[in-house]
């Protein structure tokens, strides 16, 4: 079983609620004012964390990448290079904005895409690391991730076991240990049927490791799902507004929205129980007694009477004898008067 892995205040493991990320990502929009309005959304939604993007295009994509085609579906007609150059957060936002979210008591994260900024986060002491998909295959990128020896957090979306493999090897082998896996289709939005949530369980075995979910579904009910199944992590994309302008808002959950699925998340949880069954719990005893069926007379019977098969009948409410015990109790003899339509007991029996 993988140890209890902790961040910050919060910890993660069996037993521990999913952690929630809000994925704030580029939502910023380059206006420091919306990425303080973020975090402090995400904190009153009940998010365990909020997380932004540190990239620069000049280290991120080479200037010759065509254009995806969700993004010119969106209305996007720059190239990719100038599109991502367009997104890149003012690194010297990351103190003041870290500083923010804590006094909001939710955590501060980022997903770092180059050597500089994973070493300008940790020198801010950032709680964790988060990997994106898309730099799962970078090794060298992981490796001085996890020479740091925060938690790292790895999305697996596109890829394959083996890709998932090197990725944790390279973080053991530098003695890190505090890995998640984050079950992810990299699909913005991406359908529910692609979803694949019963990797969650299969990656925990494979690599025992903590595994979560990394949501691009639209709606809440993927990811609740995700954590019927296991997911220790929920990474949600999150806005102030859909409508605003940018390749992330249009599939990110608002504020209200984030709060509802929180709520139903650890509803849930409250929900899945220890699976033991040990009978009524004490909020179903008057249920257990009124509810369930027991023995019953069709007419009265007297002091010293024989019961009979036809003398017996089953209804509620459960006072009286088990039914499976109907055919015991057929022959016995009546120590009491009892009387008609009325449940028996082992004290009315001799």
């Amino acid at each position: 079983m993988s140890k209890v892995i902790q961040i910050e205040y919060k910890f993660i493991g069996q037993g521990y609620p999913a952690y929630i990320i809000a994925e704030a990502g580029s939502n910023h929009n380059h206006d420091f004012d919306m990425a303080k309005a973020l975090i402090k959304s995400a904190a009153e939604a009940g998010a365990d964390a909020i997380k932004f993007q540190a990239f620069k295009a000049c280290e991120h994509y080479s200037k010759h990448t065509p254009s995806f085609t969700y993004l010119k579906e969106q209305g996007h007609q720059q190239f990719t290079y100038e599109l991502i150059q367009s997104l890149e957060i003012n690194r010297n936002w990351h103190a003041p904005l870290m500083e923010y979210a804590r006094s909001c008591e939710i955590t501060f994260l980022s997903s770092p895409c180059d050597l500089e900024a994973v070493d300008q986060l940790a020198k801010l002491n950032i709680a964790a690391f988060k990997v994106a998909s898309f730099d799962l295959t970078d090794i060298h990128l992981i490796r001085h991730i996890a020479s740091y020896k925060k938690p790292v957090i790895l999305s697996t979306g596109m890829a394959d076991y083996a890709d998932i493999q090197y990725a944790v090897k390279v973080c053991h082998d530098i003695g890190n240990e505090n890995i998640i896996l984050l079950q992810c289709t990299s699909l913005y939005p991406a359908p529910a049927h692609l979803s694949n949530l019963a990797a969650i369980k299969v990656m925990q075995q494979a690599f025992n490791c903590h595994v979560g979910y990394s949501d691009h579904t639209l709606g809440d009910h993927i990811p609740i799902a995700a954590v019927v199944l296991g997911a220790c992590m929920i990474e949600k994309h999150f806005t102030v507004d859909r409508r605003l302008q940018g390749p992330d808002h249009s599939f990110a959950i608002e504020p209200h929205e984030l709060k509802e699925m929180i709520r139903k998340i650890r509803e849930v949880e409250k929900s899945i129980g220890d699976g033991v069954k040990n009978g009524p719990c004490e909020e179903e005893k008057e249920m257990y007694e009124k509810g369930r069926r027991s023995l019953h007379t069709r007419r009265s019977i007297h002091a010293g009477e024989i019961i009979k098969r036809e003398d017996l009948c089953i209804k509620r409410p459960g006072y009286g004898i088990p039914p499976r015990l109907l055919e015991e109790i057929t022959g016995m003899v009546a120590r009491r008067d009892i009387p008609e339509d009325h449940w028996i007991t082992w004290k009315d029996l001799k």
